[in-house]
């Protein structure tokens, strides 16, 4: 079994993860998770102290777990990090104010995806060499 790891900030990673959640309706499903996520946007929407975060974002991620969602909250299958993705092609990025690091492919045809933690419209970019 994995364990999460203990931290003292929150993960950089948590913000896009909880955005890709918040935008799946087959993960929501689950009792208490939707709440649990609301809960954890509000407070990164109103700038809330690192110990807050990381507590929701453990709470949440545990409630993942205990649902049978063995990836919890901060996986690679979930949030910013997207297997195959080269630097020279076009993705969609979160201009909010809260730190959210998710990235989506963007296509050119369609409008780029909404980002649930920050409620507005990611914009078209290219990935750069630090991504």
């Amino acid at each position: 079994m994995t364990a999460s790891p203990d931290s003292s900030r929150p993960d950089r990673r948590a913000a896009a993860a909880l955005c890709a959640l918040l935008g799946s309706s087959e993960d929501l499903r689950q009792p208490g998770i939707r709440e649990r996520a609301e809960q954890a946007r509000d407070l990164l929407r109103s700038g809330a102290g690192s110990d807050e975060l990381v507590a929701c974002f453990g709470a949440l991620d545990m409630l993942l777990r205990q649902s049978g969602d063995a990836r919890g909250l901060v996986n690679e299958s979930r949030g910013a990090e997207v297997p195959g993705i080269t630097p020279h092609i076009k993705v969609a990025v979160c201009p909010g104010p809260t730190q959210c690091t998710r990235v989506a492919r963007a296509r050119d045809l369609l409008p780029a995806p909404h980002c649930a933690v920050n409620d507005t419209r990611m914009r078209k970019s290219r990935l750069g060499p630090a991504r």
